[in-house]
């Protein structure tokens, strides 16, 4: 089986090339990488094209049309999503064909360690409560948007009915939620862990800690 990568980049030249670097230092290479420029005006993109990443640009803001422009474009049959201050482990796309090749899934997710975080930068204890809590929230199992992979099989089945708005829903959610809707199961794999940046914590504390769980409540009801 081939793997894409798809990362959503907007004026991500500060961290962009991290994660390029990690992609291109795989076990096994990914088949292809693909940057969805969503009207960067640094330098997203000349960093791309230097790292022989495919760029393609996607005019309508936002993290979902992006997201939606790259698994749209991509060619083969497993689709893989990070994001530009992700950086993956050397084994990643290795440990995704195991996982889809040994387990019957539509599509897979793991832990994030936060790189750039005091007490939080060697932990994936964070993140594997945040999995759990959502899980016992919707009773489903979840994808995280800096490490999630899926069939495009399922993705065929679900892109004419996930939520384009993102002022409505959590991306990733709303994508689990309606991969489980049409039927197809989600894997979890504890050692597919990938290192993200804190900075939405950080520099938006408001933001994370009010808004983003406002979100996720409308985002649970969407798909009720």
């Amino acid at each position: 089986m081939k793997v894409s990568v798809i990362i959503p980049a907007y004026n991500e030249a500060k961290y962009l090339g991290k994660v390029l670097s990690s992609l291109n230092s795989q076990t096994i290479s990914p088949d292809e990488i693909i940057v969805v420029d969503n009207n960067s005006t640094d330098k997203t993109v000349d960093i791309a094209k230097s790292f022989g990443a495919k760029v393609i640009p996607e005019k309508k803001q936002g993290i979902t049309p992006a997201r939606d422009r790259g698994f749209n474009s991509s060619q083969f049959e497993i689709i893989a999503r990070c994001d530009a201050d992700t950086i993956v482990p050397k084994e990643w796309i290795e440990r995704i064909k195991v996982n889809f090749a040994d387990s019957k899934i539509d599509a897979l997710s793991g832990p994030v360690i936060y790189y750039d975080a005091r007490y939080l930068n060697t932990s994936t204890l964070p993140s594997r409560f945040y999995f759990k809590a959502l899980s016992l929230l919707t009773g489903k199992k979840l994808l995280v948007g800096m490490n999630m992979i899926l069939t495009r099989e399922i993705w065929e089945k679900v892109r004419k009915i996930v939520t384009t708005d993102d002022s409505k829903v959590h991306e990733d959610v709303d994508l689990s939620l309606k991969i489980a809707k049409v039927g197809g199961v989600i894997g979890y794999d504890n050692q597919l862990v990938v290192k993200a940046s804190s900075r939405r914590i950080i520099h938006k504390p408001k933001s994370f800690f009010l808004e983003y769980p406002l979100r996720l409540i409308r985002t649970y009801w969407v798909n009720k």
